[in-house]
């Protein structure tokens, strides 16, 4: 196993002996192409690859990696910092962190790591930029009242912001159109917006999970049981997974329960009569709606409310 302790400017690195579970050795090297061919003309090809999400530094990465022939795995950022705290000392360094993530991934069973199609990363780009644009509109604009001397500068940057946003919300949608026509099946659903089926079909398009279960998971939504001590079957939600995704469905949920005819209204009060406080019965609904995009998108089948809690697929 290989692994790589990724930052933007270095690559700290681990060759791990599956055996002795110790580095056959381990060097930190720029993150440079230059450098990534360094080490794929070093580490024998049947050793994958393995390394934390981060952005665009490790994409790249896996992508050299994956175009060289080398099986490349994602370690879950919260498991494997679970993982380091247990095993390592207090010391932390970069060299420290590419061991115990080789570590980790001889004891785990990873997923290999998602490379979208340059279409739907140029869309997850777009994505991210709006949300930047959007808390910052936000921020300016709750700011306005707070500081009434500088309020005609506020509303200058405003009102660029807002023309800036609406430009980026038309790029969205011709390339959304273009580039994933699946997302217009998602529009469809009660609640759910262009941002959100854009972002929801552009994950479920490149990262194809297997069932909707893993996709729950993937988003967080999926819920923990507690049953340790005084702790007797509490439950809340793992949050492990993709923190925007997860924000978005819960704001598609509470927006289902004022759309017209929308199916999920029914489960919101049933699971408010079961006793559930209103957070956790609209993660219920969040829940449902993460399975019923996959669903879609999977099946290539269009939206019927009236067959949304009809037995589904597992």
């Amino acid at each position: 196993m290989f692994s790589l302790d990724v930052s933007q400017g270095t690559l700290a690195t681990a060759l791990m002996n599956a055996t002795t579970r110790k580095p056959e050795w381990e060097m930190t090297v720029e993150n440079t192409p230059q450098q990534v061919a360094r080490l794929l003309a070093r580490v024998p090809p049947e050793h994958p690859w393995v390394m934390e999400p981060t952005g665009r530094y490790s994409l790249v990465i896996a992508k050299q990696a994956v175009a060289a022939g080398r099986t490349v795995l994602m370690a879950p950022p919260k498991k494997a910092k679970r993982f380091l705290e247990s095993v390592q000392s207090r010391a932390k360094t970069d060299r420290l962190d590419a061991r115990g993530l080789g570590r980790y991934a001889l004891w785990a069973d990873l997923r290999p790591y998602p490379i979208p199609t340059q279409a739907v990363e140029r869309l997850q780009q777009l994505l991210v930029a709006r949300r930047g644009l959007s808390q910052s509109l936000a921020s300016l604009q709750q700011r306005i009242p707070e500081l009434p001397h500088a309020a005609d500068a506020l509303r200058g940057a405003v009102a660029d912001l807002k023309a800036n946003l609406a430009a980026l919300d038309r790029q969205i949608a011709a390339e959304r159109k273009q580039q994933l026509p699946q997302a217009a099946a998602l529009q469809r659903v009660h609640g759910i917006g262009p941002v959100t089926a854009t972002a929801v079909a552009a994950c479920l398009v490149s990262k194809q999970f297997a069932g909707p279960a893993q996709f729950v998971a993937y988003l967080g939504l999926d819920v923990a049981v507690r049953d340790s001590g005084k702790r007797k079957g509490e439950a809340g939600l793992t949050k492990q997974g993709d923190a925007e995704l997860r924000r978005l469905l819960y704001l598609c949920a509470q927006a289902s329960l004022r759309a017209k005819g929308s199916p999920f209204r029914g489960q919101y009060e049933r699971e408010r009569a079961k006793g559930l406080p209103t957070t956790g019965a609209l993660c219920a609904v969040a829940r449902k709606m993460a399975k019923l995009c996959w669903s879609l998108i999977r099946h290539g089948s269009t939206y019927d409310p009236d067959r949304v809690y009809q037995q589904t697929r597992p």
